[in-house]
Formats: structure tokens, C-alpha cells, sequence
């Protein structure tokens, strides 16, 4: 059977970004920057170099800012032109979308992931999609969304990116259990969203990185509530198990960071800075000398 190329992502930002309060009273958590970019356009490089064509966002009120972002600042690349700067031009143009490319949903109450996802149903139809969570930031010498729907072209099927965590933090994902492991592939027997460390049935976390069958949908056309009273995305995957037997775990290479999270998102911001090769030095030099203060200090 041949199996569908995936050319449309979700992306789920109907959240209040809370723990970031007070920088998110006014702005969409999405747009917060890592060093210079905004989340949200970390996600999208990611999606483009997978061969993602449709871009579909599930937002919520207060997200006109995402709108606007994507959209092009003509005034703004008029001056940019006018003066000359023409790197900076070229930077600021990678941010558009073309006309059509990107379609809004709206989730009107906050009921999970799996209801975010199912928001968007009318516009994934009957064609595999991808799900991608702007929270988590993967730095991967191959993308990580690339990185799958390679290994996608030869399971088919659903797909989740996955990494080992420590026994004791398994309680804060969704945890696969393993029916078979194939190296970087694992076909897995069973999910598990958020379970108590002593009862996960492996430390292999599922992250913000899915390739899904559409009929996912169907499950999620239940409206069954999983942990917390929410409609959990991971509930019906695991249905997938059960009726289809094809949903498989991706050990990806490269590295997560949560940026949902205050020190997720400052990791992230030290990493990303020192990757770039304009702020190694300096930035590396600040970096050493602050950690020599403080051992001294102790």
C-alpha cells in the first residue's frame, strides 16, 4: 500500500501560557523570542523543511498577534530597503506565508490537546497530518519532523517522537508501552498519559512531535475525557493501538528543550545563543566567567 506523503501540520496554541505571566498579558506565549526568533517560527522552519505546504493553527482569543506575524510588514520592508539593509530584508521575509498557506481555527474552551486537535478536523480531512507543540524546541542537525517523516515513509501508520526520561519524571508525559524495539523505531503496545513513575511501563516519553493517521479524529469524535477532564490526544492513539495495531515511537536525534517551562526556556536560550557562531564568544566568555564568580563565591 503506498503511503501518503504529509504536506499539512497542526499547531496547537490555543494555551494562556500562564507560567509565563506577566510577559504573556499581552502577547501570545508563541511569540516570546529564543535569542532572536519567536517560538512559534521554530516550529515552522521545522514543518517547512519536512515538506509541510498547509499550516494549521488552533488559537484562541487574545492570538491576533500569530496572525499578524506571518503576515508581510510592507512598511517595514520598505524601510529596510530604503536604508540598505538587505540581510536584514532577507531574514524578515523568511517570516512570510504565502496567501493560503496558513488557515486559523479557533478552540473556544480549553478542553486538552486532543480537543485542539480536533478543532481542526474539517481542514486535515481524510490525509495523514503532523502535530507540532511550539513549546518544544528540538536543535537537531537534521530537523526533527524531517527526521520522522523518513522514518514514517516506511512504517506508515501513526508516529510519535520519543526520548528516555529518568523512571521517576515518566508521571509528567505520556509513556509508551513497547511491544517491539527496532533501534531508532519501536512499535509500541499500549500508551499511558501521565502515569505514576512505579506504574510507567517504560521511561520512553512521548514529546510534541506526531505524524497521525486521520483516524485519529474519529476517536477524538468521542469526546471521552482522560486525565485531568480533558480530552487527551495520547487516549486516542492508544485507541489506534487497539483497533490498527500501527503506532509506532521515534528515538529522534538532537536535543528537547521545554519552553514551556521558565527553565526549559532559559536552557534553550543559552544553548541556542552559544550555537551561534556571532555570540560564541562573547556570550561563551560571559557564561565561563559567571560560573567561575560563583564557585569562588561558595
Amino acid at each position: 500500500m503506498k503511503i501518503k506523503k504529509v504536506t499539512k501540520a497542526v499547531f496547537p496554541v490555543a494555551g494562556m501560557g500562564t507560567r509565563f505571566l506577566p510577559a504573556t498579558k499581552s502577547i501570545p506565549k508563541e511569540i516570546m523570542t529564543l535569542v532572536d526568533r519567536p517560538l512559534i517560527q521554530y516550529a515552522i522552519d521545522e514543518a517547512r523543511a519536512a515538506g509541510i505546504k498547509e499550516f494549521i493553527f488552533v488559537t484562541s482569543r487574545g492570538k491576533s498577534a500569530l496572525e499578524d506575524y506571518f503576515d508581510v510588514a510592507p512598511e517595514l520592508e520598505a524601510s529596510l530597503r530604503k536604508s540598505g539593509k538587505t540581510e536584514l530584508l532577507e531574514v524578515l521575509k523568511a517570516t512570510n506565508m504565502d496567501s493560503g498557506a496558513i488557515a486559523y481555527v479557533r478552540q473556544n474552551r480549553p478542553m486538552g490537546l486532543g480537543h485542539a486537535v480536533w478543532c481542526a478536523r474539517r481542514l486535515i480531512g481524510d490525509e495523514p497530518f503532523a502535530v507540532l507543540l511550539p513549546d518544544d524546541v528540538i536543535a537537531a542537525e537534521k530537523p526533527c519532523l524531517q527526521q520522522m517523516v523518513e522514518a514514517y515513509a516506511e512504517t506508515g501508520g501513526n508516529m510519535v517522537a520519543t526520548m528516555e526520561v529518568p523512571q521517576e519524571k515518566a508521571g509528567a508525559y505520556g509513556v509508551l508501552d513497547i511491544a517491539e524495539d527496532m533501534g531508532s523505531i519501536v512499535r509500541a503496545k499500549g500508551m499511558v498519559e501521565k502515569p505514576k513513575a512505579e506504574d510507567a511501563p517504560s521511561n520512553l516519553a512521548v514529546i510534541g512531535r506526531y505524524i497521525l493517521s486521520p483516524k485519529v479524529l474519529n476517536d477524538l469524535n468521542t469526546m471521552k475525557q482522560g486525565v485531568g477532564g480533558e480530552i487527551q490526544l495520547t487516549d486516542a492513539i492508544a485507541q489506534q493501538i487497539h483497533d490498527e495495531d500501527n503506532v509506532y515511537g521515534y528515538r529522534f536525534q538532537g536535543q528537547r528543550y521545554d519552553c514551556g517551562s521558565k527553565a526549559g526556556f532559559l536552557q534553550a536560550t543559552v544553548a541556542f545563543g552559544l550555537a551561534r557562531p556571532e555570540f560564541q564568544a562573547e556570550f561563551g566568555e560571559y557564561l565561563h566567567e559567571l560560573v567561575a564568580q560563583q564557585k569562588a563565591a561558595q
